[in-house]
């Protein structure tokens, strides 16, 4: 059985809130409803939250941008941060994602907008998730060259050998001693 994405919506207005939920949980997502911007940064900082945001740009305790900062400076694993507001101006969109936002819809939202917005967060988390298996397995395999070559230093184009003095000599010579 496959487990559901968990969303955070942070949305200080009920209306709105219990609409993206509702929306949410309507196409396959575990949303988790907070109403302030001091409760989303408690969750977000969790190392094991949601993943996946949709962060109202106005609220109170602190604003969308403000936790979009703190999330990215915050030492924990990525989060895709949606910015949700009815800020329309080019400016708005420029500075919400200057401050971290990974994405930006605008207040009254489209359902297969936001719904592609989500998907497009989730395929990115994919691809992280996926990079720091590789990083992982890349790190794995460096140190098993790294303890070969304190195993067998022996230089297969030169025909030398390292000594216990980290010298280089003929691998006959090596031998003999």
């Amino acid at each position: 059985m496959e487990t559901k994405q968990r969303v955070l919506i942070a949305e200080d207005g009920r209306a709105m809130a219990k609409l993206l939920e509702l929306t949410l949980e309507r196409w396959g997502y575990e949303p988790l409803v907070v109403g302030d911007g001091a409760a989303a940064w408690d969750v977000l900082r969790d190392p094991t939250g949601p993943r996946l945001a949709i962060v109202d740009w106005e609220m109170p305790g602190m604003d969308g941008p403000e936790i979009c900062q703190r999330v990215r400076q915050a030492n924990a694993p990525y989060v895709y941060i949606i910015l949700l507001t009815a800020k329309k101006q080019l400016s708005d969109v420029v500075a919400g994602l200057q401050a971290g936002a990974d994405d930006f819809v605008t207040k009254p939202f489209e359902d297969e907008e936001l719904r592609s917005r989500l998907r497009t967060g989730q395929r990115i988390l994919a691809l992280e998730a996926g990079l720091a298996q590789k990083v992982a397995e890349l790190e794995q395999a460096l140190g098993q060259v790294n303890t070969l070559e304190g195993l067998i230093p022996i230089c297969m184009y030169c025909k030398r050998i390292r000594n216990s003095d980290k010298l280089w000599e003929q691998v006959e010579r090596y031998l003999e001693q």
